[in-house]
């Protein structure tokens, strides 16, 4: 990299006057810029469920809706209705808001309601039973009409009861961690594991209602003195339902050395809940999920299959949970021998790989145990209770995030156990060790030496899982009395694939969010134009099946995918350096995002969920010292020694947030505003910058305006918009630093600048450098310079944006002949024909338009015209029977799909 100039305090200062200079570059205003809205805009939205059906079993769902700019002012209340025209009670709230204060983002919680639902400007319908929330010294009382939850504020019980009218159903829900200080690396020893128990340090309700209450419990796991696993808890009431949703997110904080057996080894990791057990034994029933929706149903005291018989209709009474008749009107050959008939208190299921699971009962502790049968894949779902009421009971992606369990035990005491075990204690501890000694990489010359050939950025003691987190989400039902099989079935599916609501994809495309005129709908109107969403599905299809055929699951695991594949081996190199985990490499999660946004479809949104939660939680830091710093691919999500901020990117996290209004979400991207600090702990240049006496200065700390800034403008930018508690600062530095990135000699082909962490600006330089990569525009930074071009007006911005997408792509000669120096050696064309298509358009140039497509068509990556096929492998080839694309990369596949949806969207009609 060229060396940065230092700065000009002059050229700083006249940053202002070069910012306001004149309008668009051909003096004509771009097609797609920005209209004013009109009363089309205001139009009723309709909004439908993902997948069919409606609201189900579950308790409710909230949904995000965009409005284009100055339709809604912020105090708009907004109403719901369905296919009948009835009123659908619904609570809204901004969650975004455009520069001039109108509403971009609304969310809308919904606590009943199936088909489309129309949504419009008016008063909402108010609930036939509102969720109410009042607090009780030490304790939070959620009402929602039907069930009531007292949350604790102390101790360690999280929901110290769940009520059904004056009906206990279940208590003391509580949060469980097994911790073994070592681990066997042989086939001798004895395990030893202690118990934390989740203690409160914080709750806050977040809302209160009407449809929908939220309250937040933050703490951590504790045995005495001792603390480990922070863990945050958000509980979601709605409405007249009598359930209530749970996400539950834990932070390793751990330690664990490689090479070392000693350390902080998680055995198990629950959610435990008591239930009480009134009926008579006869009158218990236990449910708990198989395949599909299949059930085993049983009693705690079975009365069929006996040899005596009690009546066929007292059989299936039992059979379907209804309360039994009197005893004393059964054969009596049955009622007077019920005292030796087996009670069976406690069940098992555990689920320790994506393709098994097994099913054991028994009397109760301290007996042995019996096989109740077993199966591939366990739908995560039970039940204990009775006649009288009982808790239903569900963890999603139960056997996606293996290694998983559910716990039944003493059904036939006076009160049930129920545990949710996120992590089995009948699995192997969780081990995560660094994979490898470092093979004598002692110096960062023989780091970059181990680069070259493993493509792993290697450093000793930064391979460390401390301080990343996981998410789970679990389901939970009060019953009045043991649901019928049909009940039961909607209440599996709910756990499986919770009901969401959705925009459409013109209502987004519409309101010119995320990237505006980067996408639109679908369109096969021409044969090339079906080639390439031909093969957008084609890619979208492969790693869908990947991850299924591959194993690509498990609970640190499940939501990434693959680098890159190893052809001799007929294997993704899942254990070769860099080359294994993608950890956002190049944005696989923005092109699944753009591929929702124009499709609409079901299956895209529910894989780029798994990865939105995956990446950011399992591969960025949430504690110590890289904490807002991510960590590139690697053999392990926290193994390379690359933490930088752009796999931490805001990003990748707005459109989750964005279209459900995830709480959780919200707080990864609110953590990432101060994010700029990071460079003071870590020189991300630090082993190729020649000045090895480098310190960072907050005044002058060096920031590429490519992978560098996109990231820290994407968390500046969504603060700014969602107005949070920071939102002037952010707003400040998102304005800053276009201003002094434009008013560089070369804009950003200048590469770098220096940062002051105080003023939130870059140091103008003295002399124009020239210091391009192929990785600076492939993080988001195209997306996100549409939504600012779109958002500020700032026309030399602009023309510096638009000055990177002409030359990129560039003749070297045409390069040199604009900046006195070409750009190097550069790859990637067919990924930055898209920045061409994008320049093209915003200036008018035909000439660029022309290049898009010949660098889309006949550069690097995917080729229109290959065969673009799969091949069987089976056999002593592969591990599992399954089929192989040997010419597909993960980085190709990120930008094509980028490049052909961004393509089509802006230059569809001028395709060759």
């Amino acid at each position: 990299m060229s060396p940065i100039p230092r700065r000009s305090l002059l050229k700083a200062a006249a940053v202002a006057g070069a910012a306001t200079q004149a309008s668009w570059a051909l003096g004509a205003r771009p097609a797609d810029a920005a209209p004013a809205a009109s009363a089309a805009d205001d139009a009723p939205v309709t909004l439908d469920w993902l997948e069919d059906g409606g609201l189900g079993a579950a308790p409710g769902t909230t949904v995000g809706v965009p409005w284009p700019k100055g339709v809604h002012r912020p105090d708009r209340t907004f109403a719901l209705t369905d296919a009948a025209g009835r009123s659908v009670p619904t609570q809204s709230w901004p969650l975004a808001y455009w520069p001039d204060g109108s509403l971009k983002w609304t969310a809308h919680a919904v606590a009943s309601g199936a088909g489309k639902l129309t949504l419009t400007a008016g008063p909402p319908a108010a609930p036939e039973h509102e969720v109410t929330v009042t607090r009780h010294g030490g304790t939070i009382d959620i009402s929602t009409g039907v069930i009531t939850a007292r949350i604790g504020t102390s101790g360690t019980t999280v929901v110290k009861s769940v009520t059904r009218g004056a009906t206990e159903i279940a208590r003391d829900g509580r949060l469980v961690l097994l911790r073994q200080p070592e681990i066997e690396d042989g086939d001798q020893g004895t395990v030893r594991t202690e118990r934390f128990d989740g203690a409160i340090t914080g709750v806050e309700v977040e809302q209160r209602g009407p449809v929908r209450a939220v309250v937040r419990v933050d703490g951590k796991h504790r045995k005495g003195d001792r603390s480990r696993l922070p863990f945050s808890l958000r509980l979601y009431f709605y409405a007249g339902a009598d359930s209530f949703r749970m996400v539950h997110t834990i932070t390793f904080d751990g330690t664990q050395e490689p090479g070392k057996a000693s350390g902080d080894f998680v055995r198990g990791l629950g959610v435990r809940f008591t239930v009480p057990m009134r009926d008579a034994a006869y009158d218990r029933h236990i449910r708990v999920g198989g395949e599909g929706t299949g059930l085993l149903r049983e009693a705690v005291k079975g009365i069929t299959g006996l040899r005596r018989d009690p009546g066929a209709a007292v059989q299936a009474a039992q059979f379907e949970g209804r309360k039994l008749p009197d005893p004393a009107t059964w054969d009596q050959r049955v009622t007077s021998r019920l005292q030796y008939i087996p009670e069976w208190g406690d069940y098992t299921l555990s689920q320790l790989s994506a393709d098994g699971f097994t099913l054991r009962k028994r009397t109760k502790k301290g007996y042995g145990w019996v096989g109740a049968g077993g199966g591939r894949r366990a739908s995560g779902f039970g039940y204990v209770g009775g006649a009288s009421g009982g808790l239903s009971f569900g963890l999603r992606d139960f056997w996606e995030k293996h290694p998983a369990q559910l716990d039944i035990r003493d059904a036939h005491t006076d009160a049930a156990e129920v545990t949710l075990w996120l992590w089995s204690p009948e699995a192997q501890p969780m081990d995560l060790r660094f994979y490898h000694d470092g093979m004598g990489q002692d110096s960062y010359a023989e780091q970059l030496e181990g680069l070259n050939i493993t493509y792993e950025d290697y450093e000793p003691g930064f391979g460390t899982p401390y301080g990343i987190a996981r998410t789970s989400e679990l389901l939970f039902w009060a019953n009045a009395s043991t649901p019928a099989a049909e009940a039961l079935a909607r209440q599996v599916e709910a756990v499986r694939v919770p009901p969401q609501l959705a925009a459409p994809p013109a209502q987004l495309i519409k309101a010119r969010v995320f990237g505006p005129g980067l996408y639109s709908e679908p369109d096969r109107s021409t044969p090339a134009k079906a080639r390439i969403e031909d093969h957008l599905d084609f890619l979208f299809t492969y790693y869908r099946d990947q991850v299924e055929q591959r194993r690509w699951y498990g609970f640190w695991d499940y939501g990434d995918i693959m680098h890159t594949y190893d052809t001799a081996r007929h294997q993704w190199r899942y254990d070769i350096g860099g080359y294994a985990w993608d950890n956002s490499e190049l944005s696989p999660d923005l092109w699944l995002w753009y591929a929702y946004l124009r499709s609409g479809r079901a299956d895209i949104f529910r894989f780029a969920e798994a990865m939105t939660r995956h990446t950011g939680e399992v591969d960025v830091y949430h504690l110590g010292q890289w904490a807002g710093l991510g960590t590139r691919h690697g053999v392990q999500h926290y193994a390379d020694s690359a933490k930088q901020q752009r796999i931490a990117n805001t990003t990748y996290r707005r459109f989750y947030y964005f279209l459900t209004g995830d709480e959780r979400v919200g707080d990864l991207m609110r953590a990432n505003v101060d994010s700029d600090e990071t460079f003071l702990v870590l020189d991300p240049q630090r082993k190729v910058r020649p000045d090895p006496d480098y310190r960072p200065d907050p005044h002058a700390l060096s920031i590429g305006f490519g992978t560098d800034w996109s990231g820290l403008v994407s968390a500046w930018l969504t603060e700014w918009e969602r107005k949070g508690p920071q939102w002037e600062k952010a707003r400040a530095r998102v304005l800053s630093t276009m201003e002094t990135i434009a008013a560089q000699p070369n804009g950003f082909v200048q590469g770098s600048g220096l940062y002051d962490l105080d003023t939130g600006r870059f140091a103008v330089a003295d002399t124009p450098a020239v210091s391009v990569s192929h990785l600076s525009a492939v993080f988001g930074l195209n997306e996100l310079c549409a939504e600012l071009i779109d958002l500020v007006d700032m026309p030399a911005f602009e023309e510096a944006y638009y000055d990177y997408c002409r030359y990129f792509n560039a003749t070297k000669a045409e390069q040199k002949a604009r900046y006195g120096s070409d750009f190097g050696s550069l790859i990637l064309f067919q990924g930055h024909s898209r920045l061409d298509a994008y320049a093209a358009v915003r200036t008018g140039d035909a000439e660029l338009a022309e290049r898009a497509w010949e660098k889309f068509y006949n550069s690097d990556g995917y080729k229109e015209s290959a065969p673009w096929t799969t091949e069987k492998i089976g056999g002593p080839l592969a591990l599992v029977p399954g089929t192989e694309a040997s010419w597909v990369s993960t980085n190709d596949t990120a930008l094509y799909g980028l490049a052909a949806i961004e393509n089509l969207a802006l230059l569809g009609d001028r395709m060759p």
